[in-house]
């Protein structure tokens, strides 16, 4: 018998749905209030240029990335490509470089007087390289960071793609190519679609790279409007188009997915490695140039000046308070991100119904702010309306949550589903009360999708810089705020070292996403 949901589960999860979509609504009070003001600044020639730099940016990266990343997980699934584990770790590794350590690596390597230039300067001759400054550079530096959001989906696409369809193409006479594009390339075309849409959100929503390398889409122009300007109606305006500039492509990307089916209805079956044969060397040399250019320049860079440092005695001393902080309001985040995303994900599975959906789609607004966005409401609402609140820890790490209770969600989703609910009826049939089912038997048995959404949400929030850099307490520094000063001060020797520990923390998710594909390809081959 279907059960109602206790009332507090219901309050409790629209309580917390309420509070995630606060930011988004102070955000269009705010815009609101300047009435005829806001809709001349849209209309601006300047905002849509915003728009239309911002657009092409998250188009390039999305076109290039995707031109890297398909081939890759092809030659590193369906070929007999030599040392084939070791390329798809390397390939996948680009992801643990938050983009604002790549944009670091670009600017001190290929900018004015950078590492490149001076290499070649004395023996060459050359004394200035072509400007990576603006476009160029960021969509570059985006490329380079984000290609592997497709590639691992590719990459999952082929494990599971039936070689039936191939087959039967082969056996009318068509060749590799012919059967590629013609057969495995369109059913590659959702796992395209949702590392892309990845990839696009994240070109858009990052601020680190584009900042550095001075193009000014929309995040750093919202954060150069709200430093240098009083009247920051204009950053306000400008954070409501993203968000629905952003929600727009998610919308698009929904309905181009649409009803398609691209699974088979009978055993998949795997079909024999391609050999290579004498394209096996062009292959290996594109790989090491992706390696190179997405691994070897930003380890490079950092270990060029993690050297420097060490050997001119640059204090390190901030970098025990930076980890302690940075470390300390993560892992708040990712508790209360947890604890927030269990009352909405039982409701959701246990008493599915049109207003519970509602509640569990709304949490995932945060997915949709950039970071950027969350801390400038959030500002504008602690300056105005919470001055208690403003510029605290606590204000941090509800920014944190805010913009990473979807990870928690989803995690914590996925483990419910598997848990039986006939389990939890048998509880209550021995009279336990809800609250007493949830506590005993519901969590415990979702307890790894409780780790995992912890895990994700404090190595995610211990990368975040923009709502870190507005909202965080005065004098509380994190790795990510150190490196980032230390940059934007040209103390590059000073920068590499919490860089480094970045990329080290950012290391583990992806191997732990390495690692279950790893048994996911052996379930396969077995």
């Amino acid at each position: 018998m279907r059960r109602g949901a206790p009332p507090y589960l219901f309050l409790a999860a629209l309580l917390i749905v309420a509070a995630v979509l606060l930011p988004l609504v102070y955000l269009i009070l705010r815009t609101a209030d300047a009435g005829g003001s806001a809709w001349d600044l849209l209309s601006e020639a300047r905002t849509l240029q915003i728009l239309a730099r911002s657009a092409l940016l998250a188009a390039a990266v999305v076109g290039t990335a995707t031109v890297i990343a398909v081939p890759i997980a092809w030659l590193t699934v369906r070929t007999d490509l030599p040392l084939q584990r070791v390329w798809s770790v390397l390939t996948a590794l680009p992801l643990v470089v938050p983009s604002y350590v790549g944009g670091f690596a670009f600017v001190s390597a290929l900018g004015p007087r950078g590492l490149l230039q001076q290499v070649l300067e004395r023996p060459f001759g050359v004394e200035r390289l072509p400007e990576i400054y603006g476009f160029l550079g960021a969509w570059l530096c985006l490329t380079l960071f984000t290609f592997p959001y497709i590639l691992l989906s590719v990459r999952a696409a082929l494990w599971g793609m039936d070689g039936a369809q191939e087959e039967a193409s082969r056996s009318l006479g068509h060749g590799a190519g012919r059967t590629f594009f013609r057969v495995t390339l369109p059913q590659l075309r959702p796992a395209i679609a949702a590392g892309g849409l990845l990839v696009a959100l994240y070109t858009l929503s990052d601020f680190g790279a584009v900042t550095l390398l001075q193009f000014n889409s929309f995040t750093r122009v919202i954060y150069l409007q709200y430093e240098a300007s009083f009247d920051r109606i204009l950053a306000s305006v400008l954070a409501l188009m993203l968000v629905a500039f952003t929600l727009l492509i998610l919308i698009v990307e929904q309905r181009g997915r649409g009803k398609a089916k691209y699974h088979s209805t009978a055993a998949t079956r795997r079909l024999p490695l391609v050999r290579l044969g004498r394209w096996k060397w062009p292959a290996l040399a594109f790989l090491t140039l992706v390696v190179l250019a997405s691994l070897g320049l930003p380890a490079s860079v950092l270990l060029y000046w993690l050297a420097q440092g060490l050997a001119n005695n640059v204090e390190v001393d901030f970098l025990g308070s930076a980890m302690t902080n940075a470390v300390y309001a993560s892992a708040l985040a990712a508790l209360l991100a947890v604890v927030a995303a269990i009352p909405v994900t039982v409701l959701a599975v246990r008493h599915s119904g049109r207003f519970s959906r509602f509640l569990e789609t709304a949490s995932y607004a945060g997915f949709a702010m950039p970071g950027i966005v969350v801390a400038l409401s959030l500002v504008f609402l602690g300056a105005n309306y919470a001055p208690v609140l403003y510029q605290t820890l606590a204000m941090l790490v509800f920014a944190y949550s805010v913009l990473y209770l979807s990870m928690a969600v989803g995690s914590v989703r996925a483990s419910l589903l598997q848990v039986n609910p006939a389990v939890e009826e048998a509880a209550r049939s021995l009279g336990r009360g809800s609250l007493q089912v949830l506590a005993t038997v519901t969590l415990p048995l979702v307890r790894p999708g409780i780790v995992v959404a912890f895990a994700m949400v404090f190595l995610t929030a211990m990368k975040e810089l923009p709502a870190t850099l507005l909202l965080a307490p005065i004098g509380f520094r994190t790795l990510a705020t150190e490196m980032w000063s230390a940059t934007s001060s040209g103390f590059y020797a000073k920068a590499a070292i919490p860089a480094l520990l970045l990329v080290g923390v950012s290391a583990i998710p992806v191997a732990i996403l390495l690692r279950r594909e790893q048994r996911g390809d052996a379930a396969v081959q077995s």
